[in-house]
């Protein structure tokens, strides 16, 4: 029996919060195709056969001087700290550049790469970025291509995984999927919500904090969103309120399929001035405990 920690790590954009949804076969980490979506980290436990592959979703690796994005970037690298194996996920669009900085992080680590979008070029294309990456094979343990359209790679993926894995007892309960708690797993789900119902910068400086979570035959949610300005605020509550009505819906969609029940959410909208350039604020809002 083997069990441990595995973060993914890679740039923006690269597919980790995917990769994750698919290896469990559930909804648990927000996706969106704008870039550095994905803020606090999400933990998600695997099964295969008897052995429990526990997966940490990160922030995408990427250069910004933005305070916000700093503190992401970060966390995702002291991620590689918590963890056993790492699986630096890149999509098959990428530079290896990226890679080369991840190694440049030199971490002690065994990781393999996992590289991801396979199902969207040549298989010409694919054999060339596999070459790509050839000459960096003393580095890596194992190069996996996978798609999440078909079930057929996870296992693929998890046979070139589970063996790094060090031998101890399962860390939780194998009828677990993740140990984060519902209601990060929610205010992940409206910031998802915002990032496709409005555009350009809003979603950036924009975060949700859940207030009331009750739990009866509908599963009702109070949130409120935070966002840097009156202006922004505005646009987030839209003309008769209708861009707030639509973030609802579509929160409210993302979070029955993963609730497999009804959903009510009340969603209100606050400011807090230029939070996500305050380092006490993002630290609030990223839950970054400590230094």
């Amino acid at each position: 029996m083997r069990s441990g920690f595995i973060t993914l790590i890679g740039r923006t954009n690269a597919g980790k919060s995917s990769l994750l949804n698919y290896l469990l076969d559930h909804k648990i980490s927000m996706v969106s195709h704008k870039q550095n979506a994905t803020r606090r980290k999400i933990l998600g436990i695997v099964m295969h056969d008897d052995n429990q592959a526990i997966f940490i979703d990160t922030p995408g690796l990427h250069d910004s001087s933005k305070a916000l994005n700093k503190f992401m970037i970060q966390s995702a690298i002291k991620s590689l700290g918590d963890a056993d194996v790492v699986v630096f996920v890149a999509s098959v669009f990428d530079s290896v550049e990226n890679y080369e900085k991840f190694l440049n992080l030199n971490s002690p680590l065994p990781h393999i790469i996992a590289l991801t979008k396979i199902d969207e070029v040549s298989q010409d294309k694919l054999f060339k970025k596999l070459n790509e990456y050839q000459k960096y094979s003393n580095n890596f343990q194992a190069i996996v291509p996978i798609t999440i359209k078909k079930q057929a790679y996870k296992k693929i993926f998890l046979d070139a995984l589970i063996p790094l894995l060090p031998e101890h007892p399962h860390y939780y309960d194998p009828e677990f999927i993740t140990t984060t708690n519902e209601k990060d797993i929610y205010r992940d789900f409206i910031l998802e919500a915002i990032f496709e119902c409005v555009s350009q910068e809003i979603p950036y400086s924009s975060d949700a904090i859940i207030s009331k979570v009750k739990q009866s035959d509908i599963l009702e949610i109070q949130a409120k969103i935070v966002t840097d300005n009156a202006h922004h605020k505005a646009i987030l509550i839209g003309k008769n309120g209708v861009t707030i009505k639509r973030i609802g819906i579509v929160a409210r969609k993302i979070i029955s399929k993963f609730s497999n029940q009804k959903v009510y959410i009340k969603l209100s909208v606050e400011v807090d001035k230029n939070w996500h350039t305050n380092e006490n604020s993002i630290k609030k809002y990223l839950d970054i405990k400590g230094n």
